[in-house]
């Protein structure tokens, strides 16, 4: 869910680069986009974005509501509606995920992926990455603040020495 939210968060600024990235893209064979979307599939990729389209349509909800109050049962409708409308456009993000991983990997190497992914310890990956990365995020997250603690002090000793200290 946070993903999805993070992923409709930049909504405007990704489309605003999506253009010349989609443009840089070459063509690539079925077989590698095929192969492409194996390995997608096996990563659960579309959890990334499946919360994208109701996400985006909260947001925009929202922001509408903030300077038109008394329409909130309207936009409440209208939310339920445009949802509706859009259902499934998150295709669209699986396809183009599909096609950049296919210019960014040969056929043969998305191929030999997807073999890995469906071993034992590729599922093992699968399982624990997101486990094991998360545990880093929090490890580093502590280590930058306890970094920034520290810098502060040095800053302090420092500005103390030279009889100009800070607080």
């Amino acid at each position: 869910v946070a993903v999805g939210l993070a992923l409709s968060g930049v909504a405007a600024q990704a489309q605003t680069a999506a253009a010349p990235a989609q443009q840089q893209l070459k063509p690539v064979s079925p077989a590698a986009l095929a192969a492409a979307k194996e390995l997608l599939a096996l990563k659960n990729a579309q959890a990334m974005y499946a919360g994208a389209i109701p996400g985006i349509v909260q947001r925009v909800k929202a922001n509408l509501l903030q300077n038109n109050l008394n329409y909130q049962k309207d936009l409440d409708e209208v939310a339920l509606v445009v949802a509706k409308d859009l259902a499934g456009r998150e295709s669209e993000v699986s396809e183009q995920m599909a096609k950049i991983y296919a210019n960014f990997f040969t056929e043969q190497e998305l191929k030999d992926l997807v073999t890995f992914y469906k071993t034992p310890l590729g599922q093992k990956l699968l399982t624990a990455e997101p486990q094991a990365i998360s545990v880093s995020m929090g490890f580093m997250n502590q280590w930058g603040q306890q970094t920034t603690e520290k810098v502060g002090e040095l800053f302090r000793d420092e500005m103390k020495k030279r009889n100009k200290p800070v607080r």
